[in-house]
C-alpha cells in the first residue's frame, strides 16, 4: 500500500477504495466528527457491505450507508462518501483512484 493510505478495502461491487491518513484526521477532527475516532472498523464495513447510491449531481460521488446498533448517541447508520476518480500509471494508462473523503454517523428513522 502507498504511504499515506490508512487502509484499502473492496466494496461489494469489486471496487478498491482507500482512506488516507489525512482524510481520517479530517474526519475525527474535533470540529468535524470526533465521535468517529472509535469507529474505523465500522467505516471499513460500511464501504465493504453497505448500500451504495450514486449522487445525481456529481456522478463520480457515491454514498455508502449501513446500519449499526452500537453507534454514539441516537445514531443508527454509518455514512461514507466516496469519490470515484482516475489516476495514471507510469505508462499513462488510467487507473482507478477511489477514495473516501468524509464519514459520519446519522440517525435514520
Amino acid at each position: 500500500m502507498n504511504e499515506g493510505k490508512r487502509w484499502m478495502v473492496r466494496d461489494r461491487h469489486g471496487n478498491s477504495i482507500y482512506l488516507t491518513n489525512e482524510r481520517w484526521e479530517h474526519i475525527i477532527d474535533p470540529v468535524n466528527h470526533p465521535e468517529m475516532s472509535e469507529f474505523d472498523n465500522h467505516l471499513k464495513e460500511t464501504i465493504r457491505s453497505g448500500i451504495r447510491k450514486q449522487d445525481k449531481l456529481s456522478p463520480q460521488k457515491y454514498r455508502y450507508v449501513m446500519p449499526f446498533n452500537d453507534l454514539t448517541g441516537n445514531n443508527t447508520h454509518m455514512v461514507a462518501i466516496v469519490l470515484f476518480r482516475f489516476g495514471a500509471n507510469d505508462f499513462g494508462n488510467p487507473l482507478p483512484n477511489n477514495y473516501s473523503v468524509i464519514a459520519y454517523q446519522k440517525e435514520v428513522r
